[in-house]
């Protein structure tokens, strides 16, 4: 049971652009289609769910001045000659993955050690170019 009221999926069918508006300018919109229970979000909406979903990095400067970083619960790690350039460094890995990871969800998504990445990689997949994803790393 849930408190949030679901409209049957033959009604968002029929008013299928009603549907798309209000998830888009109003609010989300839940609906059903026999035990299955889904959601219409705007992307707008979703990066506000995820607004707290952001990387910290870890680096480490080498014996021959080159930085090393990584992403705290990730496997992703990356040598660059300084810190900016590791972050976009990192920030392109994050993109890789992200895209990876949507690409097999059912295989990550089922995983243990990688089913709390997803949040992460939905935001990133909704940002707008590399700059934003930048953004997500505290550096």
């Amino acid at each position: 049971m849930s408190f949030m009221q679901t409209i049957p999926a033959t009604d968002i069918r029929k008013h299928f652009s009603y549907a798309i508006d209000k998830a888009v300018r109003e609010k989300p919109v839940a609906f059903r289609r026999n035990r299955d229970k889904l959601m219409l979000f705007s992307n707008e909406q979703v990066i506000g769910l995820l607004k707290g979903y952001r990387f910290k990095p870890v680096y480490i400067i080498e014996e021959d001045g080159s930085v090393t970083a990584t992403l705290e619960g990730f496997d992703l790690i990356i040598n660059a000659a300084d810190h900016a350039q590791a972050i976009t460094g990192l920030a392109e890995e994050l993109i890789e993955y992200a895209q990876e990871y949507y690409d097999q969800f059912q295989l990550y998504f089922a995983s243990n050690n990688r089913q709390q990445h997803y949040p992460y990689i939905l935001r990133v997949l909704l940002a707008e170019d590399l700059d934003e994803v930048k953004g997500l790393i505290h550096a």
